[in-house]
């Protein structure tokens, strides 16, 4: 079978990667030079299984209206001239209760339990290095109210499974030393089985086996068009961005991994899929003190922004503007966004790193990507009603949490075999109280 995946980041090189475990021919399309150089280049670094509820819940619409006119808000939503955005806000208001929180809470705990055991499984298979550390993740407040709200998270996280533990200030210092000159902090929670690592590493030498084992990439080709005939998918047409070619590639399957850019992609077919970019951004900042720097994956819960060490530098990102498809850091909110991730890390971990700003000397790497956000924050994984056509997209802040099994998920699907995990595969219906295996065995 000849696969073509759509899309060169983590999810689309896991298919590809899983797709040539189960001797499929795979073509990755990429408008990138290399893979990982989008959405995947540079995020928070956690696999974060025990911290993944969504946006969506009951206190997000007060938040959403006290935020709007904050340029350093954790979640901003800025009105454009938009209907998909305002159709996508609206879906999303319909999940701020907490029937449907808990109800997406499950899902995307069982998928990020099946993708952590994917990823370790590749590690183990692979021996890729990607600054991995298994330290867990921990997750501090500075508000005694947001403390005792984030003790009634855990307990829903660990009604499904997750060992999430609340801790107080000092079991938090004891845990992570390096927060101990932070007098803010009143306690925390704490995951001992999560982990971090560079996604965009690991992506770029995994799609480098993905070529040792026979998988071919068209880097640097935009993807033009989806051609269908008879309710099937019949090509896709591509062009390479260096010469203009323009080339029509055929397969009996083709993924659409195109993240934040595969609704506009898919509706060209009548698949309208609720995904939505919500620009996300990161600094990275050289360690100045590398011994009193934090070696536990960390979440600041007051500013929403997550931290993890990469070798000699600490990765730090957060924030979601849900205000179109722009990715450019050049605009005064753009500035703003990433000052706060400078000044907030000199707050917590005062001297730990350069943060001084590029006018000041400094060299902080600032990024911005598009998260591939739905209104649940659970992402579309399975078949369109269009024949042989495929989506792997809508992972929003969870990409590099849920990659691995994303596309391990997805090649067993097309291969014709069930995942072992209880989630809701689009165009797979699964009868309410039945498992998913009992569901579809019964085809």
């Amino acid at each position: 079978m000849k696969t073509l995946v759509l899309g060169a980041g983590i999810i689309g090189i896991s298919t590809a990667w899983h797709l040539a475990e189960r001797g499929h021919e795979v073509i990755v399309v990429d408008r990138q030079r290399d893979a990982a150089l989008e959405t995947s280049f540079a995020n928070a670094a956690q696999i974060s299984v025990s911290y993944c509820e969504p946006w969506a819940n009951r206190h997000a619409p007060a938040k959403l209206v006290k935020w709007m006119f904050r340029n350093d808000a954790p979640l901003l939503f800025r009105p454009q001239l938009d209907w998909q955005q305002w159709r996508w806000g609206l879906q999303f208001l319909a999940q701020c209760n907490d029937a449907a929180f808990e109800r997406n809470v499950q899902q995307l705990v069982a998928l990020g339990a099946y993708s952590h055991a994917a990823l370790k499984d590749v590690v183990a298979a692979t021996g890729i290095d990607y600054n991995r550390l298994e330290r867990g993740i921990a997750h501090f407040y500075t508000d005694p109210k947001a403390f005792d709200d984030g003790a009634v998270a855990a307990e829903v996280m660990q009604k499904y499974g997750v060992d999430r533990k609340v801790v107080s200030r000092e079991e938090l210092f004891a845990i992570e030393p390096a927060f101990r000159n932070f007098d803010n902090i009143v306690g925390g929670t704490y995951t001992a089985s999560d982990e971090s690592g560079d996604a965009r590493v690991f992506t770029q030498k995994l799609a480098q086996l993905c070529a040792a084992r026979g998988v071919r990439f068209l880097f640097g080709h935009d993807v033009e068009r989806l051609e269908t005939a008879g309710g099937a998918i019949a090509a896709v047409r591509v062009r390479d961005r260096a010469t203009g070619l323009v080339q029509r590639l055929v397969a009996d399957d083709v993924v659409v991994a195109c993240g934040s850019y595969s609704a506009p992609l898919l509706r060209q077919v009548g698949v309208d899929l609720p995904i939505y970019p919500g620009k996300g951004y990161s600094a990275t900042f050289k360690l100045k003190k590398p011994a009193d720097a934090p070696f536990v994956s960390t979440i600041d819960d007051e500013v929403k922004v997550a931290m993890s060490r990469l070798g000699d530098e600490l990765r730090v990102a957060g924030t979601i503007e849900v205000s179109g498809y722009d990715a450019t850091l050049d605009s005064q909110l753009a500035q703003d966004r990433c000052r706060m991730l400078a000044q907030r890390i000199e707050k917590v971990l005062p001297g730990v790193c350069d943060t001084r700003l590029p006018e000041e000397g400094g060299d902080p790497k600032f990024w911005t990507g598009l998260r591939p956000a739905t209104p649940t924050n659970i992402p579309y994984i399975g078949r369109t009603r269009v024949g042989g056509l495929w989506v792997n997209a809508g992972h929003g802040t969870l990409g590099w949490t849920h990659g691995a099994g994303s596309g391990k998920a997805m090649a067993e699907l097309i291969s014709g075999r069930v995942p072992r995990m209880e989630f809701g595969f689009y165009g797979f219906e699964r009868p309410e109280g039945r498992r998913f295996e009992e569901a579809w065995a019964g085809r």
